[in-house]
């Protein structure tokens, strides 16, 4: 067998000439670094951080704004701890992202998870999200001309039950079964539940968001289990700051509850009406429809980023807390991608 035979020795310069490759090929981790100051969280997270930071001794902790940034490449590639510690160690364009060369120690699945997890317990996922919403804000790139809510599923593995237990999860206890085997405790998410849509089954949560119709910047969301129906989230998704502006919603969002709500906010109702086989639509009716489905259905571009090029909207965490931290962070990533794809336009 032939042996294969390198064109040139290797040279000093060869890693930036690999890096130059992947910036020609358009890396989009460049493109984040580069289109977002991420020192912005460093005060609040290092605020929090060094609250509950054990005394002096042992390792120095590693730095507070790369840990985040890891988070954020979860979130973007949909990695598990154990993949994110992996790919950190074998790409370049991850290394390059987070400023680590070969020659630095790198974060292991442990302290990834440790690192979310404390953001977990210190509630700080809607602080961080409120943070960069407000930087938009100040560049001007939140329109407010109107706002869009809409909802998508979050799947999560599903949970092998008996009868039983799935009766006393839904009720909301614990079953005794998981208390007697501590192991199969920690694998079960009790708090995740089953509903079916046009004849599809889906196990997990739901992201429901609120977005600026003009920018598609999602400004505020809600986590609920998957069997919550999306008109119940109207009340705290909207808040002063939507008065005068129109809201837009699909036919899901219709009825005299949610008509009171967005009366009570002040807002123009431009959600989509409702036919009833008693009362069907008017041709009037269905071209205002049509009118506001061009508005409203900027909505699906936000889910269809998540679902492409966030390779899908289905997570591995366990327990509500932990959805919401990631679902969290899930909303704020796009948005930092789509502030990039806003300020290149």
């Amino acid at each position: 067998m032939k042996q294969f035979k390198r064109q040139r020795d290797y040279g000093f310069f060869d890693q930036d000439i690999r890096l130059s490759k992947l910036s020609q090929l358009g890396d989009p981790l460049e493109k984040l670094n580069n289109g977002i100051d991420f020192e912005l969280f460093r005060t609040l997270l290092e605020t929090n951080f060094e609250k509950v930071a054990k005394g002096k001794g042992g390792r120095r902790p590693f730095d507070y704004v790369m840990m985040f940034k890891i988070l954020i490449l979860q979130r973007y590639y949909n990695l598990s701890d154990d993949q994110v510690e992996y790919q950190i160690n074998d790409r370049m364009s991850f290394m390059r992202f987070l400023n680590l060369s070969i020659a630095d120690v790198i974060p292991d699945s442990k302290t990834v998870w440790n690192f979310r997890q404390q953001i977990v317990d210190l509630e700080l996922v809607d602080t961080i999200f409120n943070l960069f919403i407000k930087e938009l804000e100040k560049l001007g790139l939140i329109v407010n001309e109107g706002k869009i809510i809409d909802a998508s599923f979050v799947e999560v593995p599903k949970q092998r039950n008996t009868k039983e237990e799935n009766h006393q999860i839904k009720n909301g206890e614990t079953p005794k079964s998981f208390d007697e085997n501590s192991n199969k405790k920690q694998q079960k998410d009790t708090d995740a539940r089953w509903t079916q849509k046009n004849n599809t089954n889906y196990f997990g949560y739901k992201n429901h968001i609120k977005v600026d119709a003009k920018s598609k910047i999602i400004t505020k969301y809600e986590v609920t289990t998957a069997n919550v129906h999306d008109s119940q989230v109207i009340e705290n998704l909207l808040n002063e700051k939507d008065k005068g502006e129109k809201f837009y919603a699909d036919s899901a969002y219709t009825g005299e509850k949610q008509n009171q709500i967005i009366i009570k906010k002040q807002m123009i109702n431009s959600v989509h009406e409702k036919g009833y086989r008693a009362n069907p639509l008017t041709d009037e009716q269905k071209l205002n429809n049509t009118e506001k489905s061009r508005i409203r259905a900027r909505v699906e571009h936000i889910f269809g980023f998540m679902e492409k090029n966030m390779n899908q909207m289905y997570l591995q965490c366990i327990g509500f807390k932990r959805i919401n931290t990631s679902i969290g962070l899930m909303n704020l990533t796009y948005n930092m991608f789509r502030k990039i794809q806003l300020q290149t336009i």
